[in-house]
């Protein structure tokens, strides 16, 4: 087979991999974008409640994601250890979605409350059994680093693409089939109809890509490590891996960051803006930064190293809050705010693509350490830090919420507390939480391009010894 045909035979299935995080994303997405206004405007929900629920949930997260990951690495099924389980999550999770935004049942009082709080930590679980294998299979490509960063390229622009949909397609769809109006504007507003109908879309595309991508790629056999799930194998990956904690706190950071305009977007224009169909614009700028953002490694890396472009990222998300935040006070124009929207979200891409490739050198770097892979207990650490950076989104919104007075049926009509703590979240604590990642990363992360081509090089000779 010609070097031609082989470049084209696995751009195919990377784009074929890739595509099963649109559907991730859609479930993901409708989560963490649109389920605190779920909870508290159509379903009525108590703050104290979810500020309870939301840290109990999370550390649950701690001991089932890296129990995940561990049997992940030990999975014995014909199709592989990866593929089995993204269909068996993603089959889970879709069921789950569904029945988290709908109350079938009619339940109200305790009984909503412990249906609620069962169907929420059920998501966290079954996202886990699909999103752990699925960035895990990344190191397992290739041991190139240039590679990777293609393959975690792709499926981070599906990712967006995903998320986008949700992002962009909510508010259109609000308009659609809405019947509740705003008090004040008259405008339509998120109700229980909308939420219904987005969660079973959300669903359906969800096991749609994910079947497509289990379909489009063949795994590279490796031997299961045949050790049982043990904490004390996930204590030693985190004690000795010192690179992986360090990741942790500063992708938590960022991450929380992001979340926070995501998670209080649908506040922000529906109380401060008075006009939820206005999200859409913002929210289509975003996307567009989103896909201009995967252009800025592959561009960037031909002039210098991974590490300064990530600290270019990150950098330009925090230009483009500090413009969302003049744009909103000075000029008050949406269009205004989604420009720098989309400059922020160029640096927020590039900043999610930087953070796989770099964990799939931790996982390098800790086997260098240890003598031994733990890839999907690594990788489960992403899904738990993205948790735990929702975990303090939520705090800071229900805990605003409550102390604001926010109600769900008053709309824009909601008191000027509520006006400026949702304004101060939506402008000003992201670009604060970035700010702090960025210093975290500067001045501890030690993974630059020279240690790990050391590591690299190692563990190819490892390797060659291995194989005789």
């Amino acid at each position: 087979m010609s070097e031609e045909k082989k470049k084209k035979g696995s751009l195919f299935k990377y784009l074929g991999y890739g595509v099963g995080a649109i559907g991730l994303d859609l479930s993901y997405g409708m989560f963490y974008s649109f389920l605190n206004k779920y909870l508290t405007d159509v379903l009525k929900l108590s703050s104290r409640f979810l500020l309870i629920l939301t840290p109990l949930a999370r550390i649950w997260d701690g001991i089932n994601d890296p129990m995940m990951g561990s049997i992940v690495d030990n999975g014995k099924f014909k199709m592989g250890k990866y593929r089995p389980w993204i269909l068996i999550g993603s089959f889970c999770n879709a069921v789950i979605l569904a029945l988290l935004f709908n109350n079938l049942f009619g339940l109200s009082g305790p009984g909503l409350y412990v249906y609620i709080a069962f169907m929420y930590v059920f998501w966290g679980m079954t996202n886990t059994l699909a999103d752990i294998p699925y960035w895990s299979m990344v190191p397992s490509f290739t041991n190139d680093a240039g590679e990777r960063s293609i393959i975690a390229t792709i499926a981070r622009t599906f990712s967006g693409l995903g998320q986008g949909i949700v992002q962009i397609g909510a508010p259109i769809l609000m308009g659609l089939v809405s019947i509740t109006k705003d008090p004040v504007t008259g405008e339509a507003v998120y109700d229980a109809r909308t939420f219904m109908v987005l969660s079973l879309i959300c669903a359906g595309g969800l096991l749609l890509f994910s079947s497509v991508s289990v379909a489009s790629v063949r795994e590279k056999h490796r031997t299961p490590s045949g050790e049982k799930f043990s904490f004390k194998k996930i204590f030693t990956v985190a004690k000795n891996n010192d690179q992986l904690l360090i990741f942790m706190l500063f992708a938590m950071l960022s991450n929380a960051g992001f979340y926070m305009i995501s998670g209080v977007g649908a506040y922000y224009f529906d109380v401060v803006i008075g006009d939820s169909t206005k999200q859409g614009t913002f929210n289509m700028f975003g996307s567009v930064g989103s896909i201009l953002g995967l252009a800025v490694i592959p561009i960037m890396m031909k002039f210098t190293t991974r590490r300064r472009t990530y600290q270019f990222s990150l950098s330009l998300a925090i230009a483009g809050y500090i413009g969302m935040l003049l744009s909103a006070k000075v000029a008050g124009s949406v269009t205004a705010m989604g420009i720098c929207f989309l400059l922020s979200q160029i640096g927020t891409a590039s900043m999610f693509v930087s953070q796989t490739v770099f964990l799939a050198d931790i996982v390098d770097y800790g086997e260098y350490k240890m003598g031994f892979r733990a890839e999907s207990v690594t990788f489960s650490m992403k899904g738990f830090l993205q948790k735990m950076a929702y975990t303090l989104q939520t705090i800071i919104l229900y805990a605003s919420l409550s102390l604001s007075h926010y109600d769900g049926d008053l709309h824009s009509a909601n008191p000027a507390a509520a006006h400026s703590a949702i304004s101060l979240m939506m402008l000003v604590l992201p670009m604060i939480l970035m700010a702090l990642s960025l210093l975290v990363f500067t001045t501890k992360f030690k993974l630059n391009d020279e240690r790990m081509k050391e590591i690299t090089a190692s563990l190819t000779e490892k390797e060659k010894r291995a194989n005789g």
